[in-house]
Parts: structure tokens; C-alpha cells; sequence
């Protein structure tokens, strides 16, 4: 017989709420058993919410993620499924750099007019805080 986990045994193993997984199961990224009213999450629902927690931590949509996920039951030996998740990461990233770019520059720019306004006070002797 398969081993299962109950609701409360998900949350507290991925450190999510009892919501979040009715809500990953309302948006069909999870299809746990049922026995009567109680979910029976499978070794399959455990690496898929492994998988989706980490796609939401690298920023994919929930939409990008179901449809990779959709894809290992191709059947072609996860060859798709592999192929399209490192295009859609090898974009992210770039766009992770990109934003990891504007806000250096943003800071930098930041620090740049702290520094003038910092001079100007000391010039005209008032204090900084």
C-alpha cells in the first residue's frame, strides 16, 4: 500500500499552510486521494510541492509550473518536461539579473544623492541623523 500524508503532515513537512494546499489543489497542481472528507497526499503530490514551491521561489507562475509539471506524464522519459523548464529558467534568471541590475544602479544612484545632501548639511552645520 502506498504511504500517504495527511494535510497537517504536508504543512508541517514543507512549511506551508493547510490553504495553500487546497489552493494548489483548486488550480490543479495537486490531486491528492480522498477517504471520505481527508486528503491523502501520495509521494507524487510531495515531489510536485517540492517542485512548486521551488518554481515560486525562482519567480515562474503558477501557469508555468502546472504546464511543466503537466508535462511529465508525456511519456517521452521527461525529455519535454526537462527541455522546457530550462528554457523558461535560463529566461527567469536573465530576468532576475536584470532587475538584480536596475536596483544596483538604484542604489548607487541613492547612495550618490545621500552623499550630496550629507555634504550640503555639514556645509551649512546642521546635524545628521
Amino acid at each position: 500500500m502506498e504511504k500517504t500524508q495527511t494535510i497537517q503532515q504536508m504543512c508541517a513537512s514543507f512549511g506551508v499552510t493547510a490553504r495553500t494546499l487546497r489552493f494548489y489543489e483548486s488550480k490543479e497542481l495537486l490531486s491528492p486521494k480522498r477517504q471520505g472528507t481527508r486528503r491523502l497526499f501520495t509521494r507524487r503530490d510531495s515531489a510536485r510541492l517540492k517542485l512548486i514551491l521551488r518554481g515560486k521561489r525562482f519567480g515562474f507562475s503558477l501557469e508555468e509550473i502546472r504546464q511543466l509539471l503537466d508535462m511529465y506524464d508525456i511519456g517521452d522519459g521527461q525529455a519535454t518536461q526537462l527541455q522546457e523548464t530550462y528554457r523558461i529558467a535560463c529566461a527567469r534568471l536573465e530576468h532576475m539579473q536584470n532587475q538584480r541590475d536596475e536596483l544596483n544602479d538604484a542604489i548607487n544612484e541613492l547612495k550618490a544623492q545621500l552623499d550630496w545632501g550629507r555634504q550640503l548639511l555639514q556645509q551649512k552645520r546642521y546635524s545628521i541623523e
